[in-house]
């Protein structure tokens, strides 16, 4: 038997094959700890995708864990040194697909519970866990799909940790108080197509749309400020043509990404965008999808209590930070919840051989658990 709490059922549940949008009964795992500590489990399946709303308390103010069980794709199983759903310990680390993102995030939750209700057992207002299966995909029937049934029923979260891989080099050194908004575009640049001997005779939207592709990469779209970074406009993918040397591609196809700070909109960054492309001439259509909206939590309770308990617990003294990829905080923020990420570092994750400490392990439980006593106790 292993010592820790946290790292036994931290391998219950890397040991479940959950890659998105299956849960594989990682919910069920929890679900049947927390029950046993008075924690009322609400079922909800939306379409393919299984979530857990489970709380202990009828009162206010609502401390809400939230996270998900599913995780990304293996990839190569021949390039990881053991099978990703086989965790193993190797030299103080804990390899798994999960490991770090974040189903060690998720037994940390469960264990603090299990401590903070033994030793508080009539806790002021209520704790809850927010758990998906749809965090790692589309993002459709999973954490949004929960927040609009908890929303027509007046049930409100006052605080929400999501256990996401926050931190960088130490444990709790970094702590995200918000998110970017996401943004992304799928552009289709008219042309004609034709023999590249005979340009008079085609249009290559490569070349039309050229100027106005390198004016998009060098706009300054804003400065950001104190809590977010400059947004950021990255083109993912570019395509055109039939393959064949001798020919004008007729059309081409362009996605590209804005990770953008509270200073612009999302409707401001799509209207100076259409206005470079037809000033530049460009014919051309193009798809909005929105990801999420920015995000931030200022200072209050629940950032000065995870700051606390990670000083106590580690000896670091933490930074807010508003960088990295969305996080499903982002559809329980607009709800007027303060929403917090706070997790293990975040180095391997969704690589090949994906990995956490050990060491850290414990550690976070008692974060959670100290998070707990400052907000509830």
């Amino acid at each position: 038997m292993t010592q820790s709490a946290t790292l036994d059922l931290s391998l219950q549940l890397l040991r479940q094959p959950s890659v998105t949008p299956v849960d594989h009964n990682c919910q069920n795992i929890m679900a049947d700890r927390l029950s046993k500590i008075g924690f009322n489990i609400e079922n909800m399946r939306f379409e393919d995708v299984d979530n857990l709303w489970a709380r202990r308390g009828t009162e206010s103010p609502v401390f809400c864990f939230a996270g998900h069980t599913d995780v990304v794709p293996t990839g190569n199983l021949e390039a990881w040194n053991s099978d990703p759903f086989a965790p193993e310990i190797r030299d103080g680390k804990l390899y798994g697909r999960g490991s770090a993102d974040m189903k060690t995030a998720l037994a940390a939750m469960v264990i603090a519970s299990e401590r903070f209700v033994a030793k508080h057992p009539d806790h002021k207002g209520s704790i809850a866990f927010l758990i998906t299966s749809d965090e790692e995909g589309p993002s459709i029937n999973g954490t949004v799909k929960v927040v609009e049934t908890l929303e027509a029923r007046q049930e409100k979260m006052t605080w929400c940790l999501v256990g996401e891989p926050s931190s960088t080099n130490t444990l709790g050194d970094i702590v995200k108080n918000g998110r970017r908004g996401s943004l992304n575009a799928n552009l289709t640049v008219k042309g004609k197509q034709g023999h590249v001997a005979y340009p008079h005779l085609a249009i290559n939207p490569i070349h039309t749309a050229s100027k106005a592709i390198a004016e998009l990469c060098e706009t300054e779209w804003d400065q950001g400020n104190e809590y977010f970074p400059a947004t950021s406009f990255q083109i993912s993918n570019i395509s055109a043509g039939t393959g064949a040397t001798n020919v004008v591609p007729g059309t081409m196809n362009l996605l590209f990404n804005f990770r953008y700070s509270t200073e612009v909109t999302a409707d401001e960054l799509k209207a100076r965008t259409h206005e470079i492309l037809d000033r530049h001439g460009v014919e051309y259509d193009i798809e909005w999808t929105l990801s999420g909206l920015p995000f931030l939590t200022p200072v209050g309770e629940l950032v000065n209590a995870a700051k606390k308990a990670i000083l106590d617990v580690t000896g670091t003294t933490t930074e807010l930070s508003t960088s990295g990829g969305t996080s499903d905080g982002r559809f329980i923020a607009p709800t007027g919840a303060q929403v917090l990420e706070l997790g293990v570092l975040n180095a391997t994750i969704h690589q090949i051989n994906e990995h956490v400490e050990i060491a850290h392990l414990e550690p976070l439980a008692e974060i959670y658990e100290k998070i707990l006593i400052e907000l509830l106790a």
